[in-house]
């Protein structure tokens, strides 16, 4: 039976998430589907890649062996699909700035897409806070920008929304409420909440909050996503964040579980920014138009999705 390029996608996926529940949830399909995905690709090598636990899965030496041949398959697939894109005569430079959550998830990954698809257009990056960041685009020190577009405030500002990243509750591995099938914020109100506070996540947190009547818990404000996630790992608290920085283990290899909370709290969304009225240069055209093709086209939306 051949492999297919499906199949290695969900195998990477489970591979760098360590649960196949989360691996299914981050890919947009059924948990059936990675089960099987994975038990084919296990019969076509006649190895286990995979050993199985309460807490999720890891990697056997097989398995670790395939993960770095899937990762050259996925490369190679990814520069093939990519290379009529590639636009050499394409020259310039462009200013971007991102907020620190962006920068630290998000943006590398197509930093360098885009070094490929345009190799002779310099991409000067900086990392700031939103308020900077908007003052940057209305005084054109930065061309464009990658923000949590909805914690945008000034008028001037204009934005389009790229990727909405779900956010779910975070639990230490045996935590009571991962025996419940429903939870909502009336669940954790008496949790000891550990608050996120880098690039406003706390402001972010209090408007799904309030809209509730209710308030977490809080015995700690940190801006470290780090610190969030080994405390939670720890059993020292329970937080809500989005996928888009959800990793299912924290520095001391404990894990992080996560639930999706009954009542709606509206997602993290990732988009690009720019001056209102501005006239767009041929490199703020080509960044503009990769991020479409790369989120907005609905073939490719399909296509992540299946």
């Amino acid at each position: 039976m051949g492999i297919t390029f499906r199949q290695i996608r969900y195998f990477v996926a489970t591979a760098e998430i360590g649960q196949i529940s989360q691996a299914a949830i981050q890919l947009n399909i059924s948990q059936s589907a990675v089960t099987s995905a994975i038990q084919t690709l296990e019969a076509s090598i006649n190895s286990p890649l995979f050993i199985r636990s309460q807490q999720g899965v890891t990697l056997t030496d097989a398995g670790r062996q395939f993960l770095n041949h899937a990762y050259t398959v996925l490369r190679n697939i990814d520069d093939a699909l990519n290379i009529s894109q590639a636009t050499p005569k394409m020259q310039g430079s462009i200013n971007l700035a991102a907020s620190y959550t962006v920068m630290g998830y998000f943006l590398p990954f197509h930093l360098q897409r885009l070094s490929h698809w345009y190799p002779n257009l310099v991409f000067q990056v900086h990392e700031t806070e939103r308020q900077n960041i908007e003052q940057g685009l209305l005084t054109e020190q930065f061309d464009m920008a990658l923000v949590l577009t909805s914690n945008l405030t000034h008028p001037d500002v204009i934005s389009e929304t790229l990727i909405n990243s779900k956010r779910r509750l975070w639990l230490p591995a045996g935590h009571p409420f991962l025996r419940h099938e429903h939870l909502d914020l009336a669940d954790l109100a008496s949790e000891p909440f550990i608050m996120l506070t880098v690039d406003e996540a706390d402001q972010s947190a209090m408007r799904y909050w309030m809209q509730t009547g209710l308030e977490p818990n809080i015995m700690l404000r940190t801006s470290s996503v780090e610190s969030v996630r080994s405390m939670v790992a720890n059993g020292q608290g329970i937080s809500i964040l989005s996928d888009l920085v959800y990793r299912p283990w924290s520095l001391e290899r404990k894990r992080i579980e996560t639930r999706t909370l009954h009542e709606q709290v509206h997602p993290m969304s990732v988009g690009l920014a720019w001056r209102r009225g501005i006239t767009f240069t041929p490199a703020m055209e080509a960044c503009r138009n990769y991020f479409h093709s790369a989120f907005l086209t609905p073939q490719l939306a399909a296509s992540r999705s299946s």
